[in-house]
């Protein structure tokens, strides 16, 4: 694998498991942290990537050579956290960072980079860091930052060959707000920005594995006042609020690690018969309640251009995916119904209950790639509920 082109003395590494070290430019935050290299496939939106905290623990390298040149905002944030760090922990870009041409800019992505603790390399080869990953999996490595350039290469292989990987990690309770928070905020108009509910039709709990700002945005929209409560909120405290439906989200880390107390969570209030989605980590923890397996994935799914088929409607749409772990699909008992499935690689992207108001998906309907191809699974829960609703005497 090419190890970049600078002549400069470098100030970043990237430092492989298999002892690979990778030169490039620095920028964003310094120092040196550990963490799983993945590659994301999307044009825009690298914001919403990074600040994704179901990238927690992860290094995205974007395929995509020009990131940064549209700048940064306070407004494409995607988790719910104040401060500190949730999200990927590094970036890798090919090229050099420019500054930024927009309107919405308010700074220069290597600033906003540092604010987040996020630390970034650029100038390497990244069409051959992808092929290295598509051939040998998703790597551990390190990624490190220093504008002197002085680094103890021995060291950091070693650390990257002990770090044990995402398998077996929960990472839910650290990506989590860990509060319960209520929901105020619909989706962004154009020089509007983003909007106030009024008047709910419905109260949705969402339990925050990590969840996305948009996700809550869309349920918002939809009319619900949205309850967001942390990973490990029990049975009676999610139906204390007395929920019309429960939302599982997105979240980081090995979902066999997390469903150790979610699950069982999971299956209490299932058995309520309240109408429950799920997406992406919740779509995981979902199938592990209703008996069925995960497994980690050779590369995983990380873009905004992956084919996805609803035998619902027979329909095929273009949707956003961030998923390392995967549910396997001959692992689903009697009476799950395999809903979606990749085109890509034939792997499960969706199931329902047959006999219950319960439906999830693997991939990303809030992250607007088609761009609103996956908009109807919100409209598809919300129906769902206004089907279950007790009857008026």
């Amino acid at each position: 694998m090419s190890e970049g082109w600078t002549t400069k003395k470098p100030t970043a590494l990237l430092v492989l498991a298999d002892g690979t070290v990778v030169e490039g430019d620095g920028l964003g935050a310094t120092g040196a942290v550990e963490g799983e290299v993945c590659f994301n496939t999307a044009l825009t939106g690298y914001q919403e990537i990074l600040t994704d905290p179901s990238y927690a623990k992860q290094i995205v390298t974007f395929t995509f050579p020009h990131i940064g040149n549209v700048g940064a905002n306070d407004e494409d944030v995607e988790h719910l956290r104040a401060e500190g760090q949730a999200g990927a922990v590094g970036a890798i870009f090919r090229a050099e960072v420019s500054g930024p041409s927009n309107y919405r800019s308010a700074g220069h992505l290597d600033a906003w980079l540092k604010q987040r603790g996020i630390i970034a390399l650029s100038g390497i080869d990244t069409r051959a860091l992808t092929v290295h990953i598509r051939e040998n999996g998703m790597p551990n490595a390190v990624i490190a930052h220093d504008p002197e350039g002085n680094f103890d290469v021995e060291a950091l292989k070693a650390r990257a060959k002990a770090w044990s990987g995402l398998v077996g990690l929960d990472l839910a309770k650290d990506a989590a707000t860990g509060a319960e928070v209520i929901w105020e905020e619909k989706p962004w108009v154009w020089n509007a920005g983003y909007g106030a509910p009024s008047d709910p039709r419905y109260t949705i709990v969402a339990i925050d594995y990590g969840t996305k700002r948009n996700i809550l945005r869309l349920m918002a929209a939809e009319g619900a006042r949205v309850v967001v409560v942390p990973p490990t909120a029990t049975p009676d405290e999610i139906m204390a609020h007395k929920p019309d439906g429960v939302f599982l989200s997105n979240g980081p880390g090995d979902p066999a690690a997390t469903g150790e107390y979610a699950v069982p969570t999971i299956k209490a209030l299932m058995d309520t018969g309240v109408p429950m989605f799920g997406i992406c980590l919740g779509h995981q923890m979902m199938a592990l309640a209703l008996g069925g397996k995960t497994e980690k994935m050779h590369q995983g799914h990380h873009g905004a251009n992956h084919p996805v088929k609803d035998f619902t409607t027979g329909k095929v749409e273009i949707v956003s995916m961030n998923h390392g772990f995967a549910v396997a699909a001959h692992s689903l008992p009697e009476g799950v119904e395999e809903t979606h499935v990749s085109l890509f690689d034939g792997t499960n992207c969706g199931l329902r209950l047959k006999d219950r108001p319960v439906f999830s998906v693997q991939h990303h309907p809030e992250a607007s790639p088609g761009p609103q191809d996956s908009h109807y699974l919100f409209q598809r829960f919300f129906r769902m509920i206004d089907e279950n609703r007790p009857q008026a005497a």
